[in-house]
């Protein structure tokens, strides 16, 4: 990681979204003097499996996958991670190794609060525990619904959810109506438990039957309703 500009937290909208969402300007200020500032290149790793955490990371920008390696050393992404997220805090909190990896999905600027700094945040502000508590169990709620999306869905179900996931997440860029990142076919895979080879063929339908099409590297939805169907979504809302 590359240190560049720091920039206070007061005046950060990415706080707006994070833990510290309930500080005051003040208090922002106070926490921004205990952090320091990164830019981590598309691909890299931001903190790897099997390594002891020392600090906690906030994104400021870019985007972020949270990646396993299996036990025949096949990539599994197990979470998702954006602007205002905060990433690397269960293992400091359990006092434990890195059970995954952190990798930018693209540049990435971020800031790094050290151990002791959000320790001491964590016991002397409610605040910040309670959105802790919110944050752990909203990332439990996305690992249990993928580990059902793989096991439960056939291939077509399995990618037709993930781009689902994806546009819910990210959201979609308002000129053109892309979904809000650039996704790797292989990675796409990763995430829907599917091989790379399969990823694309899948895809490649989609785009003849015009439930999706490319965008250059972005996807952009044709046939929501379709998507719906083919992950069983729009049973599960039929149900409610």
């Amino acid at each position: 990681m590359n240190a560049n500009v720091n920039p206070n937290c007061s005046d950060c909208k990415a706080c707006t979204t994070s833990i510290f969402s309930g500080f005051s300007s003040e208090q922002l200020s106070e926490i921004s003097k205990e952090k320091s500032w990164h830019k981590v290149k598309k691909g890299e790793y931001i903190f790897k499996e099997g390594n002891a955490p020392n600090g906690l990371f906030c994104l400021f920008d870019g985007n972020v996958k949270i990646s396993k390696i299996d036990e025949e050393g096949k990539e599994q992404i197990v979470r998702l991670a954006k602007r205002g997220n905060f990433i690397g805090y269960r293992a400091l909190l359990c006092n434990d190794i890195y059970h995954a990896s952190a990798i930018a999905i693209e540049d990435v600027h971020l800031c790094y609060f050290k151990k002791e700094t959000y320790l001491g945040l964590l016991y002397s502000k409610p605040e910040i525990a309670a959105q802790t508590i919110t944050t752990l169990s909203n990332d439990l709620r996305f690992a249990e619904n993928m580990m059902m999306n793989i096991a439960q869905k056939h291939a077509k179900g399995r990618i037709a959810e993930i781009i689902l996931v994806l546009e819910d997440f990210y959201g979609v860029y308002e000129k053109d109506q892309t979904i809000n990142t650039c996704f790797k076919r292989e990675d796409i895979g990763h995430l829907a438990g599917t091989t790379t080879e399969t990823t694309i063929r899948v895809l490649s339908e989609f785009s003849k039957e015009r439930i999706v099409e490319t965008v250059g590297k972005k996807l952009r939805i044709l046939n929501k309703e379709k998507l719906l169907e083919l992950s069983n979504r729009s049973e599960l809302f039929h149900k409610k």
